[in-house]
């Protein structure tokens, strides 16, 4: 895998077609400011053809001043390119379907209508002077002559950049990886991939891609998108420098965007997502709490300090005692072996409980006597 991956970010469209998102023009903009301090190499910003307040901050977008390549996206017909460039877009995204499902039921095309359609529409961008990506739309379950095709009759009209959507999430990783690697040995253009996670498998097949020989992933924060979204950019982000040692986007920043597309998406993050997740760096079984208190790299593939989060051992029936003596420890007590095994097997007696906080662990070591330290509950702290 080359050492420079690109990283753009669609969660300003692809995220907010996520059903029950809408974001304000306000929440894009304060969006759009993070994910550029973070890093990313391209901010996707919308369809302006799509409403009238999706043309409203796609204009404001290209005056704020980022770093970060802003693209606009739209269909590769007449009227949706002029309506994009008239927002003074720097760079179009089109997409053309060309699966034989869509150029069937959508529009009714034969291969042939479809790249005159394609060309004609790259065409019509590059005559602006904007650069212009062309997207296969359903690029996974087009015939791979017909894709590579098209493809390249998009790269001769002027396109420096091709899409290849697994609109669906079909591929595997095989698959992905073949296919860019065939399309990078025939095509003379950067090339970008977009997976969807419908069968779980979007950031597998997004690392395959990159093996292949894409150069630019698509991503968004928190995952977000149609029906199960598609690649996560801490997900990536973090693969990427634990897998590959490719440094993409600042880490340590990716806590506080993820929580702020959390909070304006209206979408929780599950706690078991990878990276960003709430339980991401909790342990919880006996075996496993021991393991982690003496080397962390037992049961962590990564540090939470990569992204400034902190680890977390979680206290229940599944606890063993070493666990609970380091939490103990923490909140300044040191409990002898006689008090220890009592909270212990107060805990494990307790089973329907899920989880322990300080003041009710605190309070078990009350009951079981006396330690060489006293809990002051009220205020939080410890009283010799």
């Amino acid at each position: 895998m080359r050492k420079q991956i690109t990283i753009l970010d669609t969660t300003l469209r692809e995220g907010e077609q996520t059903p029950g998102v809408s974001f304000t023009i306000a929440q894009k903009i304060t969006i759009a400011r993070l994910l550029d301090e973070v890093g990313v190499d391209a901010i996707e910003v919308g369809d302006p053809n799509v409403s009238p307040d999706a043309q409203a901050f796609i204009e404001r977008a290209a005056g704020m001043g980022l770093a970060a390549e802003i693209v606009v996206h739209c269909r590769a017909c007449d009227k949706d390119i002029d309506r994009a460039l008239s927002t003074g877009a720097r760079r179009l995204a089109i997409f053309l379907a060309t699966s034989p499902a869509h150029l069937s039921s959508k529009f009714g095309y034969s291969e042939e209508e479809a790249i005159t359609a394609a060309v004609r529409a790259v065409e019509q961008v590059r005559a602006a002077g904007v650069p212009v990506r062309f997207a296969a739309e359903d690029a996974t379950r087009t015939g791979r002559d017909f894709l590579l095709r098209i493809c390249a009759a998009a790269v001769a009209a002027g396109a420096d950049r091709i899409s290849i959507p697994d609109t669906v999430g079909v591929l595997t990783p095989d698959d992905a990886r073949s296919l860019f690697r065939k399309l990078s040995s025939r095509l003379d253009a950067g090339l970008d991939t977009h997976n969807h996670n419908d069968l779980g498998l979007a950031l597998a097949n997004t690392l395959a891609a990159l093996e292949g020989g894409a150069g630019c992933a698509h991503v968004t924060v928190n995952g977000l998108g149609e029906r199960s979204g598609i690649v996560s950019l801490a997900g990536l982000a973090v693969a990427l420098k634990v897998h590959y040692n490719v440094d993409t986007v600042a880490i340590d920043g990716l806590i506080e965007l993820s929580r702020l597309v959390e909070e304006f998406s209206g979408i929780q993050v599950p706690a078991n997502s990878p990276a960003v997740g709430a339980h991401a760096f909790a342990h919880k079984a006996g075996v496993h709490t021991a393991a982690v208190l003496k080397d962390p790299s037992t049961y962590e593939a990564f540090p939470p300090e990569l992204l400034k989060r902190e680890r977390s051992i979680v206290i229940d029936k599944f606890t063993g005692r070493s666990a609970v003596r380091a939490r103990l420890r923490q909140l300044g007590l040191d409990p002898d072996e006689k008090c220890l095994k009592k909270v212990v097997a107060a805990i494990k007696a307790d089973a329907g409980k899920c989880s322990y906080t300080d003041p009710e662990l605190l309070a078990l070591v009350r009951e079981a006597g006396p330690v060489s330290a006293t809990p002051c509950l009220e205020t939080g702290c410890l009283q010799p």
